[in-house]
């Protein structure tokens, strides 16, 4: 089938296509805002956010943030009834509306069709699109029953996908997507595909793994070619995942297999310029990507523990630059031990902001210790309480006891009223101890004793 013969599933006005991109996979961790704003910067044709549990955005707030200009949806933490002192929201999920508003994808974790678009609601006007995370194979996904497990329960997965087209995609105009791995038999695969392009999305992804398959474990391509043919015939892009490390790789793979974009993982979270075509410069130095991120962690106020997170993949782990960045507690101390002077003021102003200066920390320390402290009184005050009402229950159910006892038991009789029975009963006994005392002892027996 020629190029212009394959139908296309029409795109909503407020959509984008998928075709002929490649593009940042979703990656909790490695796919927050600044790592997504790095592969834009270097060439990502799109960008797919972290999977978000539904659960998690379902009640959250959604506010401007007026410093760095991002949207942020966050909420309060419950913390099981236990007050924190200076309690702040946390933010369950950011984006910029200006930087990559209109090429980012949300991608969503549910199990539930009702839930999903509940939670799609919250972020379908500010995204390009959003995708269904039916691919994942970790145990916070898989065991509620979302990501790879999705897989295993084919009408639930079409039920979802079926309720985001008919609510969102007219209410927002963007498009629904879903995202899976392959099955161990390509019939399976087959059949399970046939049913997701009927649903009304405009593109499937597809990992060239199996769920109990690892990122370290080759990528099957085997199917490849049989996904994109049936995404095809339906008019829904393919998109394809697993072992692709650069953009000059992934257009090698799109002709070889006739997908129509290709995903990138693993080799983003090391060094986001793999976007970056080798015509264009290809792959940068390690220093200056990490010195883009840093800009753009800090432009947006990421939080300093993801940064550091994002640091140790991209800065090689033999240079002498790591040993001190690694033992900092703030983006001045990042700054200082990776020599760049020139952004100290504005990792000053970021630490300050993010209460990660030096005075910050000193309150937010106490104010830790005087909550452990709080905690431990409050443990040692229920237990003292729990001790009180076990004494008072033992000591009340030990009377209660004694006076049964003593109303049960029958009045002694005096030795007339016993009868005669009774009177003759001590001579027996006295006569049967006498005889025993007569009886011989063993001569062993009488040795042992002594």
């Amino acid at each position: 089938m020629s190029s212009e013969a394959v139908p296309h599933v029409p795109i909503p006005p407020r959509g984008v296509d998928y075709r002929n991109k490649i593009v940042l996979a979703p990656m909790v961790r490695s796919g927050e805002l600044p790592s997504r704003l790095l592969a834009l910067q270097y060439g990502a044709d799109l960008v797919w956010g972290p999977e978000t549990i539904d659960k998690s955005m379902i009640g959250t707030t959604r506010r401007v943030n007026d410093r760095t200009g991002c949207i942020e949806w966050s909420r309060f933490s419950s913390n099981s009834g236990v007050y924190i002192e200076n309690n702040k929201p946390s933010i369950i999920y950011r984006m910029h509306p200006e930087r990559e508003g209109k090429k980012l994808i949300y991608q969503m974790g549910t199990c539930d069709p009702e839930r999903a678009v509940e939670a799609a609601r919250l972020v379908a006007a500010d995204v390009a699109g959003i995708d269904v995370n039916a691919g994942c194979p970790k145990p916070f996904s898989t065991d509620g029953g979302m990501g790879a497990a999705l897989l295993k329960t084919p009408d639930k997965l079409c039920a979802i996908l079926e309720a985001l087209v008919k609510n969102i995609v007219p209410e927002f105009g963007i498009g629904i997507s879903v995202k899976i791995r392959i099955l161990a038999n390509p019939k399976d695969t087959e059949a399970l595909v046939r049913r997701l392009v009927r649903t009304g999305i405009i593109g499937l992804t597809v990992h060239c793994r199996t769920t109990p398959m690892r990122p370290r474990e080759r990528a099957i391509r085997d199917q490849l070619r049989m996904v994109r043919e049936i995404c095809h015939e339906a008019g829904v892009a393919c998109l394809m995942n697993g072992d692709v490390m650069s953009r000059d790789q992934a257009l090698e793979l799109m002709a070889e297999y006739g997908v129509d974009g290709a995903m990138i993982a693993t080799s983003a979270e090391k060094n986001s310029s793999c976007f970056r075509s080798k015509a264009d410069g290809g792959f940068a130095g390690w220093s200056e990507v990490v010195e883009s991120y840093l800009r753009h962690a800090m432009d947006v106020g990421n939080k300093f523990a993801n940064t550091k997170y994002l640091l140790a993949q991209l800065v090689p782990g033999r240079h002498a630059e790591q040993v001190g960045m690694f033992r900092g507690h703030s983006y001045s101390d990042v700054c200082s031990s990776l020599g760049y002077a020139h952004l100290m003021e504005q990792a000053g102003e970021v630490d300050e902001m993010l209460e990660l200066d030096p005075a910050s920390l000193k309150r937010a320390k106490e104010a830790l210790e005087r909550q452990k402290k709080q905690r431990k009184a409050e443990a040692n005050e229920a237990r003292r309480l729990r001790n009180v009402s076990t004494n008072a229950s033992a000591a009340a159910a030990g009377g209660n006891m004694a006076e049964a006892r003593s109303s049960e038991q029958a009045p002694k009789r005096s030795l007339s009223e016993r009868g005669p029975s009774s009177a003759t009963s001590a001579p027996a006994a006295a006569a049967a101890a006498a005889t025993v005392a007569a009886e011989p002892v063993p001569q062993q027996a009488a040795g042992i004793a002594a």
